[in-house]
């Protein structure tokens, strides 16, 4: 007697397609998850950071409305002071000790202490103020770091004076291990000699960790904050 198979490939191609269905929908679910995560990691920790680097900033302030007229003990616990760099258009930046992920995280820039110390500029003493903020995610303050050029002013305010450099070499990309960047005279920008450095580096490219971008500047001046706080002319 003969056997008609034909029955089975319509069995067989409705299987097919609750299995596509199904990875479909899988991939759709991937996709959205994907999606949530890169808001999360792009926009979201640079809303909480924000909001953290604002409430730390005011705290600083706060201290230096209060505090006792004339010089006095440095406390680097809160931040010692605010970057500003006009060309990358975020405002002030707060600035902490250190450069650990656990300090940037919160939305501010920090001074190096390992593989190499930061010379402070209240110190008065010759060295380099290196600095390292995130590029994306997390507050993000050096995002717009590819804006700036050479010439152009980078301000260090604390509770008494002004510090005005003047950027004079950029490093577009370099490996994360070159630690010579920050070194007190960083000879990798054309210096020779020691003098009053600052150094501010950052991942590249964008949204990568592979290397670091770096620039350099020197300082031109220094100015004594008056009463109303009044910004030198390189930030009005």
């Amino acid at each position: 007697m003969h056997t008609d198979d034909r029955p089975a490939a319509p069995r067989r191609r409705g299987r097919l397609a609750l299995a596509v269905s199904v990875l479909g929908e899988l991939l759709i679910t991937a996709g959205l998850v994907l999606g949530l995560f890169v808001v999360y990691s792009l926009w979201w920790t640079n809303v909480i950071a924000d909001r953290r680097a604002d409430r730390q900033g005011d705290k600083v302030r706060d201290q230096w409305a209060h505090a006792a007229p004339g010089p006095g003990a440095l406390d680097t616990k809160d931040g010692i002071g605010f970057l500003h760099v006009p060309a990358m258009r975020n405002g002030e930046i707060l600035v902490k000790k250190g450069a650990s992920t656990d300090v940037l995280n919160d939305g501010v820039a920090g001074y190096y202490t390992d593989p190499v110390k930061a010379t402070l500029p209240m110190t008065g003493k010759d060295g380099n103020f290196s600095l390292a903020a995130h590029r994306d995610g997390h507050g993000a303050k050096f995002h717009n770091i590819d804006k700036i050029e050479k010439g152009d002013p980078i301000v260090f305010e604390t509770r008494d004076k002004w510090y005005v450099y003047k950027v004079y070499d950029i490093l577009p990309q370099t490996s994360k291990f070159d630690v010579k960047v920050l070194s007190q005279v960083p000879k990798e920008s054309g210096v020779a000699k020691p003098g009053h450095y600052i150094t501010l580096t950052t991942c590249t490219p964008v949204y990568t960790s592979r290397y670091r971008y770096v620039v350099w500047g020197e300082l031109v001046r220094v100015a004594e904050v008056d009463a109303k706080r009044t910004p030198p002319e390189e930030l009005r």
